[in-house]
């Protein structure tokens, strides 16, 4: 487990945290918030360059602060590799040296992949003889990436890693990020304010807001939540877990617990395993399987609850394909025109050009 608890205020009046959280060690914990409410100073209270004014962090048995028993372990001494927005790459070194670097600071009896293996991993092969400034922003944080990791530490901490890219250069690096967890096997802590983000890499979600944090659990478990504030967002929505399966004619299937999906796109070959956001604005709903219409994908499912949609004309039907949970938002009228009730067998509406994919592992 990786236990974040801290307490700490900047000044009389200023911004306070008080946030407590456990989340399982292996895989991808990301911190989710808007700007200002606390990410980044949690995890450079983890990262040990600040000392909060009571707390304690642990990463499995090994506590690397507790206040109450007078323990702050250095920086230097917790074993935690940061990439930050920019790469901080030395200069006037080469692509080589400055992972070389990172492998200097690795403890000698730690494990962990080797030069060659995450060379190989982020695609860094063809730039070793360059220097910083003759690579692109998403090279940049793939170089800074692999020197975090051969630096073999105990927890990978990245704060807002994308932040400073184009959305092409986000595209590209994103595929690397998710390569490295599923290779490096570690604890990874992301700072983020960017859902697709979050969608593409996380397994844990710690949602904060004004320093605390407001929930803690699974992904795709926050996404369906429909009291908490994801889901004012207009992109709310579920994540639904596929597996890409034979086409049907010009179309992907993707196979979920309870039923099956039909896209347009091609987010890869039969067997890889994605997640899908499926957007609550997306989802229609209709009484009787309807004829005559474009629309793909018409599931079966049942209304389970009707919820508060964060405008007041608007309310979130929560619907249960087979025992996959999907959202669908839609008006308080078209609730009352249909009659719409709890536990009604309904169909959900979706059409197969609206997905976004996000790869969760490899085939």
């Amino acid at each position: 487990m990786l236990e974040v608890a801290l307490r700490h205020r900047f000044g009389p009046d200023g911004f306070a945290l008080d946030v407590g959280f456990a989340v399982p060690a292996a895989g991808v914990t990301a911190l989710f918030g808007p700007s200002g409410c606390g990410k980044t100073t949690v995890l450079s209270a983890v990262a040990g360059l600040l000392r909060p004014q009571s707390g304690r962090i642990a990463v499995g048995s090994t506590a690397l602060l507790d206040t109450a028993r007078g323990l702050d372990l250095p920086a230097e001494r917790r074993r935690c590799a940061v990439v930050f927005q920019d790469a901080r790459l030395f200069p006037h070194l080469s692509v080589a040296t400055n992972l070389r670097y990172g492998l200097r600071r690795a403890p000698r009896d730690a494990e962990g992949p080797g030069f060659e293996e995450v060379v190989a991993l982020l695609g860094l092969d063809h730039l070793l003889a360059r220097r910083p400034a003759g690579l692109s922003g998403g090279e940049r944080q793939r170089v800074a990436l692999g020197r975090a990791l051969l630096a073999r530490p105990r927890l990978l901490l990245m704060d807002e890693p994308l932040a400073s890219l184009d959305a092409a250069r986000r595209g590209e690096v994103l595929p690397f990020l998710a390569r490295l967890r599923d290779v490096a096997r570690l604890p990874i802590l992301l700072v983020t304010h960017a859902l697709e983000e979050v969608d593409a890499l996380a397994d844990t979600l710690v949602l904060m807001e004004r320093g605390r944090a407001l929930a803690v659990g699974a992904v795709e478990e926050l996404a369906a939540r429909t009291d908490l504030p994801l889901a004012w967002r207009r992109d709310a929505g579920v994540l639904v877990t596929c597996v890409v399966a034979e086409p049907r004619g010009e179309l992907i299937r993707l196979v979920f617990d309870g039923g099956e999906l039909l896209t347009s796109h091609r987010p890869g070959p039969p067997g890889t395993r994605l997640r899908l956001r499926l957007r609550a604005r997306d989802v229609s709903v209709a009484t009787e399987a309807p004829r005559g219409v474009s629309i793909r994908n018409i599931l079966p499912a049942t209304l389970a609850a009707i919820a508060p949609g964060g405008e007041p004309q608007e309310v979130f039907l929560r619907l249960l394909v087979g025992p996959t949970p999907i959202l669908a938002r839609v008006t308080r009228e078209a609730v009352a025109e249909l009659g719409l009730r709890e536990g009604q067998a309904i169909f959900a509406l979706i059409k197969a050009v609206t997905f976004d994919h996000r790869v969760v592992t490899p085939p």
